[in-house]
Order: C-alpha cells, then structure tokens, then sequence
C-alpha cells in the first residue's frame, strides 16, 4: 500500500526528515509516535501534499510515485489526512462542502454524480456513527464547532470520501474521554481489508482504542524504534527520553560492532 524509502526532508535549508522508512501493508494500522518537533506533522503533509519542503527519497503508494501528484490528485487516489487543527471554512455549508468533494473525486474515477437525495442519506447514517447533531449538516465547515466536534467531523469526512489511506494527524488532541471514545469508535468501523492507517499520536490511550497492528518511534526526522502496541505502553511509562536514548545507544553499538 505505502512504500517510505529513506525520506528526507528540509524547510528553509532547515532538515526534518532524515531518511525515514516506512511500509504501511493493505489493511493495516500503524501508529506513529514521538516527541515535539520529531518530524511526525511534517510527515502528515508531506503525504497529503502540502508544498514547501525540499524533499528526497521515494514514496510509492499503490505502486505510484506519491510524491508527482498534485494534492488533488492525491485525494482522488484516496489519500485522506484528518487534520491536527480542522480550519473553519466560513459560509461554506458542511454538507455542500462534502458533497462537492466526494463527487469531485467520484468524477475524476469516471464515475457518476452522486445526487442530493442519495447524498443525505449516506451523510445521516455517517453522522449518527460518530454521534454528530443533525444541527450541524446545516452549518458552516468547523465554524463554531467545539473540538470534539471538529474531529467528529474530521471522521464524517473520512466516513463519506471512503479513502485507502488514511492520515489521522493527532485526532485525539482536544478530546475529553466520551469524546475520544465516539472518534475512536468511527475510526475503527473503517477499518478495513483495504484500507491502511496512519495514527500520529502522543499518547496511549488513543491506542487503547484504536489498536495497532505495529507502533513506531519517530525521533530526530527518522524512525528509531518498531513493535506492536506494548511498545506505546512502554512509552506512556517511562517518556520519549529513555526510549530515545536507548535506541540511540543499541545503534552505535551496532555500529562499532560493523565496523
């Protein structure tokens, strides 16, 4: 599904990502954790397409070269990034703003126009899986919407357009404990055969819900440390710095011995 091969990437002359790899196989959750300033958001936009970075290496999804797509394009591959700060799209209806999305990327599959009374349907039973009012299908994008809200609708979002690969960039910052449990709840009834996840998080109690099929440790742009979901609670008991520092410390003895 996702191939990473020694990615690197700077901002300003600036490096972040230095020679991050990562496959993601069809189907499978993987969780990507590390301290401040890691590189885990930067590896977020990166994928959905976000412009500035000078980059290097290779990222093939589905077999194509992800990094030669427009972000568009990237969306009509079904590549979907859950935001860490869903912006407010003022006047733009939410509904009006989903169905023009979904049908933007049916079109580009060649596919037809889903209509407005096949639409509303669709958008009801997604609302009720993650518990949203039906006040807010008449609402603007995010604005006004609490934070549990936000990344409610970040999961209706994901619920409609359906994508293969879903980046879900600190969805439980901001949430309370019913809330997280509602988002993770919507997260997990997509889990599917073919479709993979990428869940950036701090913490382990994401985790508790929506369980990994690996863990990794993104620390100084590369990822340092793999393994299933013992590994976040491993994290969540003694931090990012003895984790580090340890990895830090196997790698050069692996070193000395090679040389």
């Amino acid at each position: 599904m996702l191939h990473i091969d020694n990615l690197h990437a700077s901002i300003g002359g600036t490096p972040i990502l230095r020679g991050l790899d990562l496959h993601v196989a069809p189907g499978e959750v993987h969780a990507i954790m590390g301290p401040n300033g890691s590189g885990k958001s930067t590896l977020a936009s990166i994928l959905s397409g976000r412009s500035g970075y000078e980059i290097t290496g290779s990222v093939t999804y589905q077999g194509i070269d992800l990094l030669a797509l427009e972000p568009e394009e990237r969306a009509a591959a079904g590549v979907f990034l859950a935001f860490q700060y869903p912006v407010e799209l003022p006047g733009v209806g939410n509904l009006y703003f989903l169905r023009t999305a979904l049908n933007s990327i049916r079109t580009s599959r060649g596919l037809d126009e889903i209509d407005v009374r096949t639409f509303l349907e669709m958008a009801d039973a997604a609302m009720q899986s993650v518990e949203m009012d039906r006040s807010l299908r008449s609402r603007s994008v995010n604005e006004g919407f609490s934070g549990g809200e936000k990344k409610r609708n970040e999961v209706l979002q994901m619920a409609i357009l359906q994508p293969t690969l879903a980046i879900l960039d600190e969805t439980d910052s901001g949430l309370d404990i019913d809330a997280l449990r509602i988002v993770a709840g919507g997260v997990n009834a997509l889990r599917s055969p073919e479709r993979s996840m990428l869940v950036i998080t701090h913490y382990q109690r994401l985790l508790d819900h929506i369980v990994p099929d690996q863990v990794h440790v993104l620390a100084g742009g590369r990822i340092i440390r793999s393994g299933g979901k013992e590994l976040a609670a491993e994290l969540e008991a003694n931090g990012y710095s003895e984790t580090v520092h340890q990895s830090l410390v196997e790698q050069s003895s692996v070193a000395g011995v090679s040389t």
